[in-house]
């Protein structure tokens, strides 16, 4: 009697259980992209963020602004942003702080390294568009790791947003608390020309091998 094929059978290589990766900010903001009432002394503060779970956001549209990201996007400070990301290091929601470096002017390109695992394939990354009341770009919550593998490269467009706790409405506006605080808002104006609003640059996320 025939006996049945005791051969295992293979599903590809496992994917590691931790990924490395370079992030590359690049910043197209220009008087030629966005030509309305763009400032002479254009930048972004440092970037900060977290590698984390599903577990946590520390930002998101149409939610309120924490006191980390109101500072991140008032003042461009990295912290509280800071605080809250270790809170969730502890509370075992996070695994990583970012930190990384800041743009001077713009146009302009930075980047940063880091390392994340399956455990938390989720990266939040943020940094002040300045001069600005409380506008910022960034990503929250990408994932890294889909469909049991780690994504090779992810090139994300990053439009400006306004984090909802100053009013004013130009770039050197003068501070003017909102109260009650908005929720986290896709910018328009000024960075809208032509009836179109272009991103600021773009995150790159590549792995390292």
């Amino acid at each position: 009697m025939p006996q049945p094929d005791q051969t295992p059978q293979t599903t590809g290589p496992v994917a590691p259980a931790t990924a490395r990766y370079t992030v590359v900010f690049d910043s197209t903001w220009s008087a030629g992209s966005h030509p309305v009432d763009f400032p002479a002394s254009a930048h972004y503060s440092g970037l900060i963020g977290g590698t984390h779970a599903s577990a946590v956001d520390f930002w998101r549209e149409g939610g309120l602004a924490t006191e980390g990201i109101r500072r991140m996007a008032e003042r461009g400070s990295k912290q509280p942003l800071d605080d809250e990301v270790n809170r969730a290091i502890g509370a075992g929601t996070a695994q990583y702080l970012l930190s990384g470096p800041a743009l001077g002017t713009s146009p302009a390109r930075t980047s940063m390294g880091f390392e994340t695992s399956q455990a938390f394939p989720l990266v939040t990354l943020v940094t002040m568009v300045a001069p600005s009341p409380d506008w910022f770009v960034g990503v929250s919550g990408l994932p890294l790791f889909q469909n049991g593998l780690w994504v090779e490269e992810v090139r994300v467009a990053v439009y400006g947003f306004d984090a909802g706790t100053d009013s004013g409405a130009t770039y050197s506006a003068p501070d003017l608390e909102t109260t009650p605080r908005k929720p986290i808002a896709r910018l328009t104006y000024p960075l809208e020309s032509g009836g179109v609003v272009a991103p600021l640059g773009t995150f790159t996320f590549t792995r390292v091998p």
